[in-house]
């Protein structure tokens, strides 16, 4: 069993931090769920989040929510209900899928995709598509991706420019353009914070089956709201010794320790309405695979 000090920590963090159960309920669905055909009885669900110390009522009230915000949609058979992601929720969270658990490593080539975008109104308009792209704001309408970034759907009106420049000034640029100094805070935190959860499962015996799903899910949860938010820059354009380099490699190891035991729970107790949740495809043991050089 997991050492229960660091597990009771990274709790408390969760709960000190201003994130609700909807937010887990997000992370419980893109990391356990859609790999096992993406339906839950609500059911599995009150059960995990009772090892959370959350009651059923609170998971009811956060489910109703995901379904009125048109994330997910409800079935029922006989008394008991059971979810499954919209069309939506599914795209969104292939996208998320990709980056959270993906490679990352790339080597910059010295140019950069810029986009001139004059109109105000349309800079509003394609602000969260660029974001999730991973570009930044140089200036009001300019905004900057490394090359190879993927483009958002560009009208007549956006200056699609390929601009290059010398590494002091790409560096320079990146340190205008995204917040650098708050992401390497918030992967410095998680290295802090979860650092102690390896050293337990190094000394302990193998993790309980909901000691891990809890681990499990609690490490990609925080993991998924640093990285969702990072451009993922390539290398050579960051500080050194960046700390997301740290932080994805003690994710990768945690998840992969984690990963057996937190499966047999949800072997045991994952329903959907077609009876136990189905194994998952070989694409959950890829994911945190060594990034591409």
């Amino acid at each position: 069993m997991i050492a229960r000090a660091p597990l009771g920590e990274i709790l408390r963090h969760l709960r000190a931090e201003p994130s609700r159960t909807w937010s887990v309920i997000i992370t419980v669905f893109g990391d356990a769920i859609v790999p096992r055909g993406g339906s839950v009885w609500l059911g599995t669900l009150v059960r995990f989040f009772a090892a959370l110390g959350s009651n059923d009522g609170v998971v009811r009230t956060a489910m109703s929510r995901l379904a009125a915000d048109g994330w997910l949609e409800r079935s029922r058979v006989g008394r008991n209900s059971f979810y499954h992601l919209t069309e939506k929720g599914r795209v969104t969270f292939r996208q998320a899928t990709a980056h959270i658990y993906g490679p990352h490593a790339r080597r910059w080539n010295g140019r950069f995709e810029m986009l001139l975008i004059g109109n105000t109104r349309e800079r509003e308009s394609m602000r969260p598509q660029l974001l999730t792209a991973g570009f930044g704001a140089v200036a009001p309408g300019v905004w900057v991706a490394p090359a190879g970034a993927p483009l958002p759907h560009l009208t007549r009106e956006v200056l699609h420019l390929d601009a290059g420049c010398d590494l002091a000034t790409a560096r320079k640029l990146a340190k205008a353009c995204w917040p650098l100094e708050r992401t390497a805070a918030a992967y410095a935190r998680f290295v802090t914070l979860f650092t102690p959860l390896e050293g337990a499962l190094d000394a302990a015996m193998p993790a309980a089956e909901i000691d891990a799903l809890v681990a499990r899910i609690l490490l990609i949860h925080e993991y998924r709201r640093i990285i969702l938010r990072d451009p993922t820059l390539p290398l050579e354009l960051l500080p050194p010794t960046w700390p997301g380099v740290a932080a994805r490699e003690l994710c990768g190891r945690l998840y992969h320790r984690l990963l057996p035991a937190s499966e047999r729970w949800l072997d045991r107790y994952g329903r959907s309405a077609a009876g136990k949740l189905p194994t998952a495809g070989p694409e959950l043991a890829r994911r945190f695979q060594a990034d591409a050089s």
